[in-house]
């Protein structure tokens, strides 16, 4: 109780999770299923992350613990940049807009660009990726950032470009909460136990796949367009979504109702 004189307590100060954000929380969920279903070290048959360049379409060759790191690193940075997104729309707008900040107009390989550089994005981007290389300790692959040159001619592509992660993680996360719901028909549940050997097995299958060839420096010709550079990490990501289709697990994603990745997947 508390005397005559005495002062009450100040409450104890409690943590705040941070405020829902739609383009942030994919990859938040995304992480949180490498550090659950895949160990760091001494993985098994399925959850190892290993790939070899010239395997499965990778152009990497990593060990499971350093494709591991890869990942990881890739998803932080795409996290941190879909949590600065508003600060980078401003920048990407000042960029495009400033009257001392000519463009040029040519044939980047992907059609005529208005190529023009992006000052203010680019040194934010360069804070982000630092931000993140501190956090994850050590990193793997290449720190290049293309932003106006043929890879990513403006800002603008740039925000288009990272825009996109939540279209790309949404219909892979839709599909994996609803297998549980596919394993209450008696003919699925049979075909997941044949096939994987059950549920989580089969999701583990899926996020598998996806650590190891949405992040493999495959999706063009190079490495100096694709391979293991920061612009290459998503372009390897696109080129997973477009080979969707020859997947063994492509059912799963079909009886869920996720058919594209352009955002207008059912749920």
């Amino acid at each position: 109780m508390l005397g005559a004189n005495s002062e009450p307590r100040p409450a104890r100060a409690r943590a705040v999770p941070p405020p829902p954000c739609q383009a942030r929380d994919p990859v938040d969920k995304m992480i949180g299923f490498l550090r659950e279903h895949f160990p760091q070290s001494a993985p098994s048959a399925e959850t190892s992350l290993a790939i070899s360049g010239g395997e499965g379409g990778a152009r990497l060759t990593h060990s499971h613990q350093k494709q591991y790191a890869f990942v990881l690193q890739s998803l932080t940075l795409w996290r941190e940049i879909a949590n600065d997104m508003f600060r980078l729309w401003y920048l990407a707008e000042e960029d495009l807009l400033r009257a001392s900040n000519p463009y040029e107009q040519r044939d980047t390989g992907q059609g005529l660009q208005r190529v023009q550089h992006a000052p203010r994005t680019t040194r934010a981007m360069h804070q982000l990726l630092h931000t993140t290389q501190a956090k994850c300790g050590s990193w793997v692959g290449s720190s290049l950032i293309h932003l106006g040159d043929s890879n990513v001619p403006n800002a603008l592509m740039f925000i288009d470009k990272y825009s996109q992660v939540e279209h790309i993680l949404n219909p892979i996360l839709s599909t994996l909460s609803q297998l549980e719901s596919l394993n209450e028909d008696v003919a699925l549940s049979r075909w997941m136990e044949a096939t994987y050997g059950g549920v989580t097995a089969l999701r583990v299958a899926i996020l598998q796949d996806f650590f190891r060839f949405a992040f493999d420096g495959s999706g063009a010709d190079n490495f100096f367009d694709a391979g293991s550079c920061i612009d290459g990490r998503l372009t390897s990501a696109w080129n997973w979504c477009s080979s969707l289709p020859a997947k063994p697990f492509y059912m799963a994603f079909l009886l869920t109702g996720n058919t594209t990745f352009n955002g207008q997947f059912q749920e």
